[in-house]
């Protein structure tokens, strides 16, 4: 598994990273394969859930909805492969920014609120997620906030 993940990166992250580019590509298959596994999370695979995937990857990265199901389908083969979740964060950590990955962690809280519900396991993800990303505390809470307001649920 880890070899079709380089193959990837090798394929459209290098050139994306060699360009000069910020690294959008790297941004967008970890994102993907993270906002999957969050919606596994809870057993319940709900449509809200990969709707709000899709939206997620169409608004972060402006992909057309083909380039969205290449991706989601690729990183839903690798994110079922997976063992744990350092082979993605360690990938993440490489090639984005501080504020990209607090973007990545607000975009998995969207996931996992939209459907009203924060589950016990959602939340162990989400703050093992965090401390692999090396996000603190205060822009964990800030992005959590934000997700909360997004989905306009109470406080």
């Amino acid at each position: 598994m880890i070899d079709s993940i380089k193959s990837f990166f090798v394929q459209f992250i290098e050139p994306d990273i060699a360009s000069g580019s910020n690294g959008s590509q790297t941004l967008q298959v970890a994102t993907a394969a993270l906002l999957l596994e969050m919606m596994r999370m809870d057993n319940e695979l709900k449509d809200e859930e990969r709707q709000a995937i899709f939206q997620t990857l169409q608004t972060q990265f402006k992909l057309d909805p083909a380039q969205i199901k290449t991706l989601m389908a690729l990183a839903e083969q690798e994110s079922r492969e997976a063992n744990d979740y350092y082979q993605f964060t360690s990938l993440i950590n490489k090639h984005c920014d501080l504020a990209q990955k607090v973007q990545i962690i607000e975009n998995l809280w969207h996931v996992a609120m939209i459907d009203g519900h924060l589950d016990a396991h959602e939340l162990h993800l989400m703050r093992k997620l965090a401390d692999l990303l090396y996000i603190g505390h205060a822009d964990y809470v800030a992005a959590k906030q934000r997700a909360r307001e997004s989905a306009q649920l109470p406080a």
